[in-house]
């Protein structure tokens, strides 16, 4: 008898470990699902992209889109829409409003209070000037910084954000001086840094260096690839190196949309369609 009772607390004691070891796996499990889930970020369109196609039909490219799996669309231009009218589309493709291309003369004097009323409608928050930055001196641009410093301030007692779109010419280093970097360092945290991954690649630069250069700042991200000698190529199908991309974005960079914005003219709708699979299997396999 004495042996049984022995082994019964044996046993006892297996199943109670084994017990704990499940309800850890289970907790890993749990933990692991959260962190590939919050890895998943959501994809957005650049309305520019099919530009001729939405000032002809823009409740039928948002339909379109969210049927292609879009998770929202940043806007550059309204085409006479009202606000209320654009958010009633939005929402009946649950297509979310990630951003909008707004200039900057939109955002200053009695202008601002236009833009942040339109925008709460739509039901976005991420205002970003897609130009406006003069890189001819250095002079210039911490002028520029300390504009953008004080509208995003100024936009943040809103709840809103404000940030800054490149192209190329922020990354031309004749002048002695990458504008882009000096635009950074002397910008408020506040400002998002919206860098175009494309643009970057088209100035010779180096897309993860500066990407990595100001951590927290790069909550949206524009996704566009880059080849030489082959014009405007479709996600995926060009040089850009995107699990570095990727690790950033979804690591230091604070990134909160992938945002796609293809610039070709010819098929449009087509090439958005084929960009977001594109991405999604770059995704897939970074992921995996």
């Amino acid at each position: 008898m004495g042996q049984s009772k022995e082994l019964t607390r044996r046993g006892f004691m297996r199943l109670g470990a084994g017990v704990v070891a499940a309800a850890g796996a289970v907790r890993l499990g749990q933990a692991t699902a959260s962190a590939a889930a919050a890895k998943k970020l959501p994809i957005g369109l650049q309305v520019y992209s099919v530009r001729g196609e939405a000032q002809k039909d823009l409740a039928g490219v948002l339909a379109q889109v969210a049927e292609m799996g879009y998770d929202g669309v940043e806007f550059a231009g309204y085409y006479n829409w009202p606000a209320e009218k654009i958010r009633k589309v939005l929402d009946q493709h649950n297509l979310k409003c990630c951003g909008t291309h707004t200039g900057v003369n939109e955002m200053m004097g009695e202008r601002f209070a236009k833009t942040i009323e339109f925008n709460k409608t739509i039901g976005n928050k991420n205002l970003i000037a897609p130009s406006g930055m003069r890189t001819g001196s250095q002079e210039a641009v911490v002028q520029f910084a300390k504009q953008m410093s004080d509208l995003a301030a100024k936009a943040k007692e809103q709840g809103m954000r404000v940030g800054y779109h490149n192209h190329a010419g922020e990354f031309d280093a004749k002048a002695g001086f990458i504008a882009w970097e000096v635009f950074a360092k002397n910008s408020s945290k506040d400002v998002i840094l919206q860098v175009d991954i494309g643009h970057i690649a088209r100035a010779g630069a180096d897309p993860a260096k500066y990407m990595a250069m100001f951590p927290g700042r790069l909550t949206t991200v524009h996704v566009k690839d880059f080849a030489k000698g082959k014009p405007d190529p479709v996600v995926g199908e060009g040089e850009v190196d995107w699990p570095a991309m990727f690790r950033i974005c979804e690591g230091a960079g604070g990134t909160e949309w992938y945002i796609i914005e293809d610039e070709a003219t010819v098929g449009p709708m087509q090439r958005i369609k084929t960009d977001i699979e594109n991405l999604r299997r770059l995704l897939t396999k970074y992921h995996a």
